[in-house]
């Protein structure tokens, strides 16, 4: 009986684990997309099948893994920057109000604007070569991680600061010792944002002024009618960000568990 019933609690903690995967959403996905190719053309939508003999063609003789590459360094350059900025603003507009008053309006006229809309401006100010790219994607980083410090700070009991001033603390320290520490769950949320912005505008980027990358690699395939290139930048893009973002949770979690960063 102790055998049996170690047995169910073994199969019903495997069961549990694949359920907690999301490996039956994908399941899901790739017999849906199957099914939608099998009632359509091949060109107009290839099927998962499909899609992977393309991978295969462009991935052995090198371009996939050239543009991935040079998609990956864009957007990390631009993603760190976005980060550099963003972060010691968001701090300053949710603690101190003279900043709130100066940058805030500012912030909230153009976090409306979307990136692409200002990609010709910064093709003419830094033309075609790599910094338009990059701060197109430093644009689209920006604003998440702006937000969601400023919440991060906003959200903090009043208490704890004035707790740490009536102990002797400076504005200043209780700043670094009470603010920073307490916002780092929020800056985290919006550098997991900040990273989705990025890739999303590199794709813009490289589609407009590029001759490598994922962007262009999705943009030229049309001149060929290679659907299946297309959806293979498409997924590669998607795999990217879900690795990515997987990584960013583990790590924020193993760093910054003690201040309420959670792996989610």
């Amino acid at each position: 009986m102790k055998e049996q019933g170690s047995k169910t609690g073994t199969s019903k903690s495997i069961i549990s684990t694949i359920l907690n995967s999301g490996i039956i959403s994908w399941i899901l996905l790739l017999i849906v997309w199957q099914i939608a190719s099998n009632l359509n053309d091949p060109n107009f939508l290839p099927g998962p099948l499909a899609t992977w003999d393309g991978l295969v063609e462009i991935a052995g003789n090198g371009v996939l893994w050239n543009d991935i590459k040079i998609s990956l360094i864009r957007v990390a350059n631009g993603w760190i920057r976005g980060i550099l900025i963003a972060v010691p603003t968001g701090l300053l507009i949710g603690r101190f109000k003279v900043a709130r008053i100066i940058i805030d309006p500012l912030i909230n006229f153009f976090r409306f604007v979307p990136a692409i809309g200002f990609l010709t401006l910064f093709l003419m100010w830094f033309g075609v070569g790599e910094a338009s790219k990059i701060v197109l994607i430093t644009y689209a980083t920006v604003f998440p991680i702006i937000i969601n410090t400023t919440a991060g700070v906003v959200s903090i009991d009043p208490v704890k600061n004035q707790a740490a001033e009536s102990l002797g603390a400076t504005k200043l320290q209780s700043f670094f010792t009470v603010t920073i520490p307490c916002a780092i769950p929020g800056i985290i949320t919006g550098v997991r944002l900040g990273l989705s912005g990025a890739i999303i505008s590199i794709v813009a980027a490289e589609m407009m002024a590029a001759s490598e990358g994922l962007g262009y690699l999705i943009y030229t395939s049309r001149l060929y009618y290679r659907t299946d290139w297309i959806f293979v930048g498409i997924v590669t893009l998607g795999i990217i960000g879900f690795v990515a973002d997987k990584l960013l949770r583990i790590i924020g979690h193993k760093i910054f568990k003690y201040y309420g960063v959670k792996k989610m």
